[in-house]
């Protein structure tokens, strides 16, 4: 066993997460910098995230991907510099270059083949060499205005160029100023640069490598000058994990402070930096002026100038320092994801423990052990521990902006995207795995939903369509939707390639909801023809089945003309809930309380029946539907229970609104754990999960939003093995 290879697997497993990450940001900046956000801020982030991939594959042997993420690196410095403008144009390469970045890291992690890149090197190249798309926009635009443009100059070998003023008063003795071009006056060189590094004093500790900053600075041309030693100890109190030296480096005036800096990235910000001019700097900094007194027709002066000299306000003897203050550095560390998955279920069973002396203590003696308190510090543990492995939703929607972009590229349809909810918090697993279900989702509602420019004007709509993207927490469960504004599913047509495909029989009797439910089955497509969006009937059944996986549902609801919803419901990995514990016989279960609008105990008259499987409550001179959770599951007794025995909770739905459930009494409430169902049994609809309760025994939590929608009864094997 070797433990020095384990241990650069474990090393390059960081790395390939980092990669992860930055991906993600670059992904973000450019798809921001393609909606016109082209700020220093947004550019230097896609900057810092490549240049870091490009880092790390160079350190363990990556060729490929070092050498493409350097070419990208390249284009993305120019931007960032300002040497090439970031138009549409150049953004639309970085993204298509972005895709082949992925397909080289995931090369790199030996999930996919090494891509060819040789095309997209070239239009990098090209990009370089015209300073932007060849035949597009450039960054060129003059630092400082002027009347006419001047005839063309070259820049000179020193860097040089002459810079056009505008001249609005003239000489009281009517002599008017005329360029002159001085050919004798001799350029100075650039002073050169001092830089004082120290490293951190735990950098050594924390597997820094300070000669690595020394060899990348020595690469640039840089000397050492001076090693400071004065703080290093005697041998018998010698750390050999501290850093002590403080070394001066001299470096060619010729270098751009920034690459300097950019040899600091990734080093502690306690650590000394110190990047100074050298002496005399002042001098340099001011432009050579002469003017000529005789008469011109054409007010204008040259000013001759280093091309990229900032002139400072005021002449100062003193060099230009910038010392990087030190700051507290944010500490993270990486934990392994079954770590956290063990510590989540811990809490889980302090809170059932809780739950446990709730119920076998009486009032006086839990405010005596102080349980209200341990109940407290047990859910702010518990929103801690979750915060752990949950992440914003919004890395999942990072991706949808530019994906729209492609499809309207493709389609040459207009679609307008909002987003809501976007901070909502997800297991990471879910992340992760809800990306396809999106993507299909999405692209189902360009290709079929929004209709051409054409056809929406024809029908009185905006030219552009809208898909609205959200998320939100509800109860057990977080509810993403993907709406849109087209035209809605065809029924008629839906049920005629169903039945074409023999998916139905053709004299099969289906609900509107039921209709637009075939369109997840497998193999099912409207599309006349098969192009690179649809018409292969594996886009929604994907849909359904990766969430189906996840222990979710997906929903569909469909108004022709008006548009498609797509509702996906997936359950918590673990949550504290409140609920109401209720009873339907031998058999308990939980309402969560955010459902819960009030309980009723019906008086006779007050439940009337309407058919003889449906019956409705009269509340306050309105009629709300009931529906009896014993016999949607199928367990209900031979006599039925008469209304005034029971207690109806009027709960709340997206769905359907207000209804009534009919259960048979109400124990209490209890803050309970959300378990998962599909890690012993499978998803079972009109359940969102189970939990533990004081006594040891297991009650079922509801799923009220697919409880009340559902139609019909749902069978008994939703109790099979629960006793177990």
């Amino acid at each position: 066993m070797s433990t020095g290879n384990d241990e650069l697997d474990e090393i390059q497993a960081i790395f390939f997460e980092e990669c992860a990450e930055g991906l993600v940001v670059a992904e973000q900046g450019l798809s921001a910098m393609a909606a016109g956000d082209v700020s220093a801020d947004v550019i230097a982030g896609v900057f810092r995230a490549v240049h870091s991939i490009k880092g790390g594959s160079g350190a363990f042997g990556h060729a490929a991907l070092l050498a493409f993420s350097h070419r990208f690196e390249n284009v993305l410095d120019e931007v960032r510099s300002g040497h090439i403008a970031a138009s549409a144009e150049v953004t639309k390469v970085m993204l298509n270059a972005f895709d082949i970045l992925s397909d080289h890291v995931a090369a790199a992690q030996g999930t996919a083949a090494v891509p060819a890149d040789g095309a997209m090197l070239e239009q990098l190249d090209a990009i370089l060499e015209h300073k932007g798309v060849p035949g597009g926009a450039t960054a060129e635009a003059p630092a400082v205005p002027v009347a006419a443009a001047p005839p063309a100059v070259d820049e000179d070998a020193f860097g040089f160029v002459p810079v056009a003023v505008e001249v609005e008063e003239f000489d009281p003795f009517g002599f008017e100023p005329v360029a002159v071009e001085l050919d004798d006056v001799a350029p100075q060189e650039p002073l050169g640069w001092t830089v004082r590094f120290g490293p951190s004093r735990a950098a050594l500790a924390n597997g820094g490598e300070p000669m690595f900053i020394i060899r990348e600075l020595e690469g640039l041309g840089a000397a050492i000058v001076a090693v400071d030693a004065t703080t290093l100890p005697g041998l018998r109190d010698l750390d050999p994990e501290e850093g002590y030296l403080v070394w001066t480096l001299s470096l060619p005036g010729t270098i751009a402070e920034q690459d300097i800096r950019e040899c600091f990235d990734f080093v502690a910000p306690d650590s000394i930096i110190e990047v100074t001019r050298d002496a005399a700097m002042a001098a340099v900094a001011q432009p050579v002026v002469e003017a000529v007194a005789v008469k011109a027709e054409a007010p204008t002066l040259t000013l001759v100038a280093p091309a990229t000299l900032a002139v400072p306000p005021a002449a100062a003897a003193a060099p230009v320092a910038e010392v990087r203050t030190a700051e507290p550095a944010a500490q993270t560390i990486r934990v392994d994801l079954s770590k956290l998955d063990q510590l989540l279920n811990l809490v889980g069973e302090l809170v059932i423990r809780g739950s446990i002396l709730s119920d076998r203590l009486s009032p006086a003696d839990q405010e005596r052990v102080e349980l209200p308190e341990l109940s407290r510090l047990t859910r702010q543990i518990q929103d801690n521990v979750m915060s752990l492995r949950a992440q914003p939703i919004k890395q999942a929607f990072s991706r949808v902006p530019r994906m729209l972009r492609d499809l309207m590229a493709e389609t040459g349809k207009k679609v307008v995207l909002e987003t809501s909810g976007e901070m909502t918090e997800v297991d990471k697993g879910v992340i992760e795995k809800i990306g396809d279900p999106l993507t299909h989702m999405i692209r189902n509602a360009v290709d079929h939903g929004i209709e051409s420019a054409e056809e929406r004007i024809a029908a009185g709509k905006p030219a552009e369509g809208t898909i609205r993207l959200s998320a939100e927490q509800k109860g057990a469960r977080i509810v993403v939707r993907v709406s849109d504004d087209g035209r809605g599913i065809n029924r008629a047509r839906v049920r005629a390639k169903a039945i074409e495909k023999g998916i139905i029989s053709a004299d099969a009797q289906l609900s509107d909801e039921e209709i637009d439910g075939l369109i997840c089955a497998p193999g099912f497509s409207t599309a006349e023809t098969i192009s690179n969006i649809s018409g292969r009937g594996v886009g929604m059944d994907v849909v359904r089945s990766n969430v189906e996986a996840l222990g979710g549902r997906v929903e569909i609801h469909s108004t022709p003309g008006e548009g498609t919803t797509f509702v996906m419901a997936l359950p918590l990995t673990l949550a504290i809930l409140d609920g109401m514990i209720v009873r339907l016989g031998d058999q308990r279960y939980v309402v969560p309380l955010g459902n819960v609008i009030e309980t009723v105990r019906p008086e006779p008259g007050q439940v009337k029946p309407t058919s003889p499987t449906a019956e409705v409550i009269e509340l306050r001179g309105a009629y709300l539907p009931i529906k009896r959770v014993d016999e949607m599951f199928g367990f209900a007794a031979n006599d039925r229970r008469s209304p005034e025995e029971s207690v109806v909770i009027i709960v709340e739905s997206e769905a359907a609104g207000h209804v009534g459930l009919m259960v048979d009494t109400i124990d209490n409430r209890r803050e309970v754990v959300i378990k998962s169902l599909e890690d012993n049994l499978h998803p079972i609809r009109g359940l969102g999960g189970a939990t533990i309760l004081g006594d040891g025994s297991i009650a079922l939590i509801l799923d009220i939003d697919a409880l009340v929608a559902t139609p019909g009864t749902l069978t008994k094997f939703a109790l099979k093995g629960m006793a177990a």
